[in-house]
């Protein structure tokens, strides 16, 4: 909020910035459109994340009913927040057609609009907030791993979810998850191109798995045989058509973020066609080695260790014949 306050107050340029297309899509087969498309990309980094709300949701008081409503407040927050310093970061930074816009992003914004010092702290709070983001996504990852292990869905389950008595946590996934992400930070040392990939690709995989949600609930809702739990959070009428949104939203903004295009997944040359069709790639092998793994291994095993059932899913003792 702070950020776009001080953004209004530097702005250089009316409101028609906004439908100013600055000659974008020239020659390309799209025109306009498909640079609106790739521009997209960024709302698709941003509206997401209700995976980790529900994981942690867990965790607070009444979650059926709390969860869903701060999942929506997160929303609007974030459509109206990051719409607005969009907007006003158009509307103020100094040179539109400056290539550091295009290589620097929002950092080139804040310091070139509101100078080095003032600029620095609000860079610095920026840090401070993807750090925390940071956290709270290692956390979510560590309660969905623990979650999985729980069920004994994952290799090596009883030690996944093997809850720390000193730490009243579970220490291997904290750490192997914690592992996976300094090495994925090490790979992007001098490899923007192939970390620009990664990330596309796990959030990809993210909107993947809320079709794998939002899609089966759509299929019911249309059959009529979704009916809400009575006495929690349901959106009443508006659920259909919101569902309906949901399920187009997810499908394209996951065609979007993996159509194989240089200007995303490999803007420099060399060109590698890996790179372009990386997000194909990588769902593809997932999927097939995931069903594989499921269907050969996984699917006898499944059910809750022995250490976490409660005394409801204890098995009854044989009767005895006195």
């Amino acid at each position: 909020i702070v950020l776009i306050g001080l953004l209004a107050a530097h702005i250089t340029r009316g409101p028609g910035a906004i439908v100013t297309t600055g000659g974008f899509g020239a020659g390309q087969p799209l025109g306009y459109f498909g640079a609106f498309l790739t521009a997209s990309l960024a709302s698709a980094y941003v509206m997401y994340g209700f995976d980790t709300a529900s994981s942690l949701g867990e965790e607070s008081l009444n979650p059926r009913r709390n969860a869903p409503r701060a999942i929506l407040r997160a929303l609007i927050a974030s459509f109206l927040i990051g719409g607005l310093i969009l907007l006003f970061a158009l509307l103020a930074v100094p040179d539109l057609h400056n290539k550091a816009l295009a290589a620097d992003g929002l950092q080139y914004v804040v310091l070139s609009t509101l100078g080095s010092t003032v600029g620095q702290i609000v860079l610095w709070c920026v840090v401070v907030a993807i750090t925390v983001c940071a956290l709270a996504v290692h956390a979510a990852g560590i309660r969905l791993a623990f979650a999985m292990a729980r069920d004994n869905c994952l290799p090596a389950s009883s030690l996944v979810a093997r809850v720390s008595p000193r730490f009243g946590t579970p220490v291997v996934p904290a750490i192997f998850i914690g592992f996976v992400a300094i090495c994925i930070l090490v790979i992007n040392i001098d490899q923007p191109q192939i970390f620009s990939v990664i990330t596309s690709i796990a959030i990809i995989m993210i909107y993947v798995a809320y079709l794998l949600v939002t899609l089966p609930m759509l299929v019911r809702r249309l059959r009529g045989t979704w009916k809400p739990a009575e006495g929690h959070f349901s959106l009443g009428g508006f659920g259909l058509p919101v569902n309906v949104l949901a399920v187009l939203w997810g499908a394209a903004m996951s065609l979007n973020l993996a159509w194989p295009r240089h200007e995303v997944y490999n803007a420099s040359p060399p060109y590698h066609w890996y790179l372009r069709w990386g997000a194909f790639l990588f769902v593809g092998v997932v999927a097939v080695g995931g069903f594989t793994y499921y269907w050969f291994v996984q699917r006898t095993r499944t059910g809750t260790l022995a250490a976490h059932r409660s005394a409801a899913e204890e098995p009854e003792p044989p009767a005895t014949i006195p």
